[in-house]
């Protein structure tokens, strides 16, 4: 049992009063919210907060790490993807998926939204030292192959389903990857597969994704080409694409909607008058990374979205690190304070992975682990975390 404070504490919800400390047990658990130190309270330099949350990942890739440029734009950059995914050997793969991981603890996060396309990363869950939402992926935009491509599908969320879970949370969901390679049918068939697990979508990543919808023309279109794809039977919806393949989902799942570079005002409405439980993924170094652009986070801001944050993989950024993110939307962002920041890497990414009655906030009963974070006003350096807790 010990007592922690800091000249600074951020609970998930809100910074708490001055001389607050907290009791934690052995285990993690919180046992007490306390109004002043005690004798023995331990004092820490900075902030203490929740552990991060990291609401998408992928882990699987992390064996890619600077292999393909910066700033290509999404549909070069997804070319390169299939052409050298395989041009590394079993143990390379490993042995980057292993160090990806650690880096995840080394930065303080508890938990991580995870995609996968085939059972690579179950080692990883098995060590039992993040909580895990696995988001089995699929990919198929031919209309004839959906069944085939979901069947896939299921035969790896069954090998998930059946790990054995420890200390840590394991959930898994079929999910779709994105708007331009899932099919219809294939939507449909991963909606009517669990009733109200998670979908979570790469959205809007780039605007040739909105162009494809809307009129059948462009980079996406070029893409399909080029992975040998007859995209014969699709029809232009004159919409953007998430006011399209929303018509082929329930709106009783819950909704994570990733990346999010070209999202438009009338898109998040769209979104929230049709959906029940919804939260947007920022990525913003890998947005950086490929389009060299951002979310329009004050839009999103405005229209009172629930926020989470992802790294997205190591392809397309330096570091799985969740501060980094939240430090590259406070220099584009400089207005947006820490306080709100926190909520969107902890609370709000607890909720949206469904582990908020483990994780997210430091409240009495839970065991969010404890982060140190300091030099969140130092404008001249990136600011450093610690996992204490």
């Amino acid at each position: 049992m010990s007592f922690i404070t800091a000249e600074k504490i951020h609970n998930g919800h809100y910074w708490m009063p001055a001389g607050t400390t907290i009791e934690v047990s052995a285990d993690g658990s919180i046992i007490a919210i306390l109004d002043e130190p005690t004798p023995d309270t331990v004092f820490y330099e900075g902030v203490l907060a929740p552990g991060f949350v990291n609401a998408h990942c992928h882990l699987e890739l992390s064996h890619m790490k600077g292999f393909v440029p910066e700033h290509t734009g999404l549909i070069p950059f997804l070319k390169n993807i299939p052409l050298h995914r395989n041009d590394f050997t079993d143990e390379q793969k490993n042995a980057a998926r292993i160090e990806g991981y650690n880096e995840l603890l080394r930065n303080g996060i508890v938990a991580v939204g995870d995609i996968v396309n085939t059972t690579d990363t179950m080692h990883l869950r098995a060590l039992d030292q993040l909580h895990f939402y696995t988001f089995v992926e699929t990919i198929g935009f031919n209309e004839a192959g959906a069944n085939k491509s979901f069947d896939y599908a299921v035969k790896l969320y069954n090998d998930f389903a059946l790990q054995e879970q420890g200390d840590m949370i394991l959930k898994q969901a079929i999910v779709p990857h994105a708007p331009y390679s899932v099919s219809s049918t294939l939507f449909r068939l991963i909606d009517l597969h669990r009733d109200n697990v998670i979908i979570s979508i790469h959205n809007q990543e780039s605007d040739e994704e909105n162009r494809y919808y809307a009129s059948k023309e462009g980079g996406v279109q070029d893409l399909l080409r080029t992975l040998g794809i007859d995209d014969s039977f699709f029809d232009p919806t004159g919409r953007s694409s998430i006011q399209s393949y929303l018509e082929w989902m329930s709106p009783q799942h819950p909704f994570i909607f990733v990346h999010n570079t070209y999202t438009k005002h009338l898109d998040v409405q769209y979104a929230h008058s049709r959906l029940n439980d919804v939260y947007w993924c920022l990525c913003p170094n890998a947005n950086l990374y490929i389009e060299n652009a951002l979310p329009d986070i004050n839009m999103f801001i405005s229209e009172d979205a629930n926020i989470c944050i992802g790294t997205d993989s190591l392809v397309s950024n330096h570091e799985l690190s969740i501060l980094s993110e939240l430090y590259t939307i406070k220099q584009h962002y400089p207005k947006l304070d820490w306080a709100m920041l926190l909520i969107w890497a902890t609370r709000n990414g607890a909720r949206a992975l469904q582990m908020e009655d483990l994780i997210g906030t430091i409240e009495v009963g839970k065991q969010p682990g404890i982060i140190q974070l300091t030099g969140l006003d130092n404008a001249e350096a990136k600011p450093a975390v610690k996992r204490i807790i």
